[in-house]
């Protein structure tokens, strides 16, 4: 048999990823919902349909700082404006003069009505006088106190905003499943919303394993890894929404384990362990929470995926209240890509955050690269817009393992079980990642 038949054969014993993240995300729910101030929503993904109670805006208003009055006084229909000669150099060679019978200001609430040939000084959000129709913008006058001149004649209409002109009592603001933004935020304000129904951003708890590691603030040497897991691991699900806790480093002992997992029940939604997936000597995770003891913890199932990088993964529920946990690789270019592909879906689905995966796009690939038979890739690149429409995507050196191709890259270049090559100008499908430059 050769080589490439070895390698063939052993892909076929894995499990497709596309069938694995199936079964996975069908054993998660949304959690459930909370009904929350609304300064306390941002972030948060809504549970229910959100109806505006009342119009926006709630009355008519100005929308400029000016002056308030009738059209038909200021475009010479009505009876009542005077006409008086117009500064030098102003269009029509006339100017329209009304007399000013007071001031309303975004806190005037007394109703107050419009007589021929009148007007009212008025600031942004003041309520309309009965009867106005048009706010002439104060530098379009002379910005008389008494009475006003006005030089040029704006339309009907200007600078007013009638009641529910934006948004009418009843219009559905936001579906569920919707993302609660600043901006949604001053929508609900807006139309008199105080709380909102929402589901509450997953509690994640992120624990690396193994004898090896030692905190940062120092180098690598033989026998000692520096945990870049759980700071990377806690920033992801940070970045993703979720309230991230690092527990920090737990040694390959099957009693502290248990009872460091145990523990985080009692506040994670999701936890997140690295390291140990593996079936080497050392891989404790695998070992412990693949069988149950006593009731205690378990079970886990590990999978061997067709995945690249990092194809053993785990999945289950631990503790008395079976808290979803997910293992990953410990290997840091690996657990990332394990996060992007599976742990990250899952805190958008406890979210109840639709879509639960990442956007992508086709784009036109620059470089020929090779993939490893039978294993669907994940390779750091940098996509670009195309002049003219389009994308274009750049492998970034290394492959998918190396940390600075994770950190340049602003997408993941998959490569299907069956590409063992692709070609440069063929091309393929692209993950866009978050990235803030």
């Amino acid at each position: 048999m050769t080589a490439t038949a070895d390698a063939e054969a052993a892909a076929n014993e894995l499990t497709p990823l596309a069938d694995y993240l199936g079964s996975v995300l069908r054993r998660l729910r949304a959690l459930p919902p909370l009904d929350l101030d609304l300064t306390q929503a941002h972030g948060n993904v809504l549970a229910e349909d959100v109806v505006a109670p009342h119009a926006f805006p709630a009355f008519d208003q100005a929308a400029v700082d000016g002056y308030a009055a009738r059209w038909e006084d200021i475009s010479g229909g009505g009876r009542g404006p005077s006409y008086v000669p117009a500064p030098s150099g102003t269009p029509g060679g006339r100017t329209i003069r009304l007399n000013v019978v007071g001031d309303l200001g975004a806190a005037s609430w007394r109703p107050v009505r419009l007589t021929p040939g009148s007007c009212f000084s008025v600031a942004a959000g003041a309520p309309l006088p009965v009867a106005a129709d048009v706010v002439v913008p104060v530098e379009w006058t002379d910005q008389g106190m008494a009475a006003v001149e006005i030089f040029r004649t704006p339309k009907r209409g200007y600078g007013v905003r009638r009641a529910g002109e934006e948004l009418p009592a009843g219009t559905l603001l936001a579906r569920a499943g919707t993302y609660v933004s600043p901006a949604l935020v001053a929508v609900f304000a807006a139309t008199g919303i105080g709380h909102v129904v929402v589901r509450p951003s997953p509690r994640v708890v992120i624990v690396a394993t193994g004898d090896e590691l030692v905190d940062v603030g120092r180098g690598s040497q033989p026998g000692q890894v520096v945990d870049a897991n759980s700071h990377a691991l806690t920033a992801a699900a940070a970045e993703v929404g979720a309230l991230a806790y690092r527990v920090g480093i737990c040694d390959d002992d099957p009693e502290g384990l248990r009872g460091l997992l145990e523990d985080q029940t009692l506040r994670a939604d999701l936890i997140i362990t690295t390291g140990g997936t593996g079936t080497g000597p050392g891989d404790m995770v695998r070992r412990i929470l693949s069988r149950r003891e006593g009731g205690r913890v378990g079970p886990v199932t590990f999978t061997d995926v067709a995945l690249y990088p990092g194809t053993a993964l785990g999945f289950g529920t631990v503790g008395a209240e079976e808290v979803p946990v997910v293992c990953l690789p410990g290997d840091p270019g690996a657990a990332l890509i394990g996060f992007e592909v599976l742990a990250r879906p899952a805190i958008q689905l406890l979210a109840g955050a639709e879509p639960v995966f990442r956007p992508s796009v086709r784009a036109h690939l620059l470089e020929t690269v090779s993939s490893p038979t039978g294993l669907r890739e994940f390779r750091p690149a940098h996509v670009a817009e195309r002049r003219g429409g389009g994308y274009t995507v750049q492998p970034l050196s290394g492959g998918p393992f190396t940390l600075s191709g994770l950190a340049e890259a602003n997408g993941l270049l998959v490569l299907g079980e069956r590409v063992t090559t692709a070609a440069a100008g063929s091309t393929v499908d692209v993950l866009l990642l978050d990235r803030r430059r």
